[in-house]
């Protein structure tokens, strides 16, 4: 079992910067990859990151590409999104979860044990 927690979100201006953290508790955090992804109302679930158990790979969805970066703290337990030149497209709950069920870096369905998630909103 693992238990995941997403903080970080808010409201901020578009060009400004959040930071999203997603702390784990549970089974052997440090040995899965892990992912970010988001959720817009009306919309589903979409790949935003992801990185693999060492932080050595790291993939961005084409949106994200050049403004967001995924890192990680295995002694903290603890994965990071760096969210910088946001805009109003953007917004959306944002959800970590590890990659523990399939091969496909960026399909929800690879990925299990979904956070609660945090909002980001971001104002024009």
């Amino acid at each position: 079992q693992v238990q995941l927690v997403e903080s970080g979100g808010g409201l901020v201006q578009a060009g400004g910067s959040l930071r999203l953290s997603c702390a784990a508790s549970g089974r052997t955090f440090s040995r899965y990859a892990m992912g970010w992804f988001r959720q817009a109302p009306g919309k589903e679930r979409e790949f935003v990151a992801a990185i693999s158990w060492s932080g050595g790979i790291t993939y961005y969805a084409d949106s994200v590409k050049g403004r967001f970066t995924i890192s990680r703290d295995n002694a903290k337990n603890t994965v990071y999104l760096q969210m910088n030149s946001l805009k109003p497209e953007d917004t959306a709950v944002y959800y970590c979860a590890p990659k523990l069920l399939g091969s496909s870096w960026y399909a929800p369905s690879s990925y299990d044990y979904w956070g609660q998630g945090t909002q980001v909103t971001i104002s024009s």
